[in-house]
């Protein structure tokens, strides 16, 4: 990156398109794969009928949703919606799936974000998250190019997230980590590290260059209804059908 990407920090209208250029770098290109792989396993099985994917139009986040209502809001170029993260034009809950591909990370305010998208998500909703680990490789490298995208992002650690995420009722559900090659911004070393991504997957799945979450929000005090099944008594035999019974029985009996 050239030296003018250290001076888009966080929440700057420019660090999403600042980001989105590293993205077209050997190493970036690298985790937009990843990660679109994963949002395409994972967004293809969420039913709904209203999607939001915000920032970031290069990783199409609902390529395999089949929602028939999708959009794309934010500051970056492209987006079919204006607005900033931590203000979404929506009204409470009306939204099935929000995708946020590193929105935490270059975001003014994470917890405001969070705060917002369950507003505007319906009960079940689906949260769909992805961020550099800052306990990874990844994050040893931010801490000597702090002053550089995408090493100036916030790295939220997990532990916090998910706290912040329970706070405001919001599950997670499964997560995954992508990226275990190293940080290397070469495309030879990135082919010859591809072992890494079977052997980190098994050995150190903690330690991947990006997690990646499905959250759904929970409701306190919603629940299914199911059916009230009632139990039918069976009929039981009275006696008189009984002595009768047995009378059949012994006179075939004599007949045999």
């Amino acid at each position: 990156m050239t030296s003018s990407s250290g001076n888009a920090g966080n929440g700057d209208a420019n660090s999403f398109q600042y980001f989105a250029a590293w993205l077209d770098t050997p190493l970036g290109s690298y985790v937009a794969a990843e990660e679109s792989g994963w949002f395409e396993r994972t967004a293809a099985d969420l039913f709904g009928y209203k999607a939001l994917q915000l920032e970031l139009p290069v990783i199409d986040c609902l390529k395999s949703n089949r929602m028939p209502w999708r959009a794309l809001a934010g500051r970056s170029a492209g987006c079919q919606i204006a607005c900033t993260p931590e203000q979404l034009p929506f009204a409470n809950q009306t939204l099935d799936l929000i995708a946020l591909p590193h929105v935490l990370d270059f975001c003014a305010d994470p917890h405001q974000v969070l705060r917002e998208a369950e507003r505007v998500l319906l009960p079940e909703g689906r949260l769909l998250i992805t961020g550099f680990n800052p306990w990874s490789l990844w994050g040893l490298k931010r801490l000597h190019r702090r002053t550089e995208l995408p090493w100036q992002g916030h790295f939220l650690a997990l532990p916090r997230l998910k706290d912040w995420l329970a706070l405001l009722g919001l599950e997670t559900r499964r997560g995954e980590f992508v990226c275990y090659r190293p940080p290397i911004q070469r495309n030879g070393w990135l082919e010859r590290t591809r072992f890494l991504e079977d052997a980190g997957d098994r050995w150190w799945p903690a330690a991947g260059g990006v997690y990646c979450l499905e959250v759904v929000k929970r409701v306190v005090g919603m629940r299914i209804i199911e059916p009230q099944w009632r139990r039918v008594p069976t009929a039981s035999p009275t006696s008189a059908a009984v002595v009768e019974k047995m009378r059949l029985q012994a006179s075939k009996d004599r007949c045999k």
